[in-house]
């Protein structure tokens, strides 16, 4: 696609280059006193809370429209190590804090 003719459009559906989008997140950032950044890095940033918060790579991919889940599990595999550790502790904090007599249904049930 021609990045000439790529466009955004707003609620008011005015076309919109991305390059201005850019521009007036640049100013209304360094007006807010923000610390330089880009936009696209809290496109990362998205991906990253949501993986923390545990959710899984289709709510990435989809919340971040990319076109496949291929591409948010090849950019953001490297996030996932450090969520693995964290949620096989949370895991274990569960089972070390159960009580495994309850049982539900014919079923143990961890409370």
């Amino acid at each position: 696609m021609d990045r000439h003719r790529l466009r955004l459009h707003h609620r008011d559906r005015l076309a919109r280059h991305p390059n201005d989008v850019t521009e007036q997140f640049e100013q209304l950032s360094m007006e807010a006193g923000l610390p330089p950044i880009r936009l696209h890095d809290l496109h990362h940033g998205a991906a990253t809370f949501l993986l923390a918060a545990g959710y899984d790579m289709k709510v990435v991919q989809e919340t971040l429209r990319l076109s496949s889940i291929t591409i948010a599990a090849d950019t953001y595999t490297s996030l996932l190590p450090q969520l693995a550790r964290q949620s096989a502790e949370d895991a274990a904090a569960i089972i070390l804090n159960a009580d495994t007599g309850t049982t539900r249904g014919g079923m143990t049930t961890l409370t």
